[in-house]
């Protein structure tokens, strides 16, 4: 396989965001991805600092999400949020953008929002992600196609500072025909329409459907760096089986729909 345990894993940022998860869950996910050597923790902003503690003498970095999961937050709460998130030790800070905002085409709104957050984390050395929430923006929006409201945010993010431009909360559930929610979360297309509108500088993360070690590793084919994951112990032993029974070569496969 020409990508190495190492490599595969450096590209999980392991999420512990569900509301319902217990300091004792979030403290088990943090040995977990100790254990497993990913790239982060992506944790609730409340428990950073123990984050931090949890994961001290490990090389997993702890990241915070700001006005998550739906973006609608006042700038300067979001501002102050990754300044508290800093503070407590976050050093990659994941935001959502205003949704509203940008199908509403208020693009100074959408870009001062986004660079509020990243002149402010870029202050403490940490590094942002910003979410688009693909699967509200399927139908386009402020007189533009999903692929050009999507590439007018890409142009957008880079020009305010972000680091990454991130497909997916992982909690963008949309009413379908029979009445349920889903979400697809990332998509290849996405990853790849993405990718082709940043600069080098401007690297991409997938969240939402990438539930396997093939996915993973579809979305470093497609050009993402990170990869958000609750599976990580199924990808990373999967990895190891493989490894050892001589079958990595047989990698290919999808991005899946749903769940994360």
């Amino acid at each position: 396989m020409k990508y190495s345990y190492s490599g595969l894993a450096k590209m999980i940022d392991h999420s512990l965001l569900h509301p319902t998860m217990t300091d004792k869950d979030l403290q088990e996910g943090c040995a977990l991805a100790a254990k497993y050597d990913v790239a982060s923790v992506c944790i609730k902003p409340y428990a950073v600092k123990q984050a931090v503690e949890w994961l001290r003498g490990t090389d997993v970095k702890v990241g915070a999400v700001i006005g998550f999961p739906h973006g609608n937050s006042a700038t300067e709460s979001k501002r102050y949020e990754t300044e508290l998130a800093c503070k407590d030790g976050a050093v990659e800070i994941d935001m959502v953008v205003n949704l509203g905002k940008a199908l509403g085409a208020d693009w100074d709104y959408v870009e001062a929002d986004v660079k509020a957050v990243c002149d402010e984390a870029h202050k403490h050395g940490a590094k942002v992600k910003v979410i688009f929430e693909n699967d509200y923006l399927t139908n386009g929006g402020a007189g533009l196609s999903s692929d050009d409201l999507k590439i007018k945010l890409c142009q957008l993010c880079e020009r305010a500072g972000a680091d990454w431009v991130k497909t997916s909360t992982g909690y963008g559930f949309v009413k379908q025909p029979d009445g349920s929610y889903n979400y697809k979360g990332a998509t290849e297309h996405d990853l790849v329409l993405m990718r082709a509108n940043v600069s080098a500088k401007v690297q991409v993360k997938a969240a939402g459907g990438v539930r396997d070690l093939d996915g993973l590793i579809k979305v470093r084919d497609l050009g993402g760096s990170r990869c958000g994951a609750t599976a990580t112990a199924a990808m990373m032993d999967d990895y190891r089986k493989r490894e050892a029974t001589g079958t990595l070569d047989a990698a290919g496969g999808k991005i899946g729909v749903g769940g994360y």
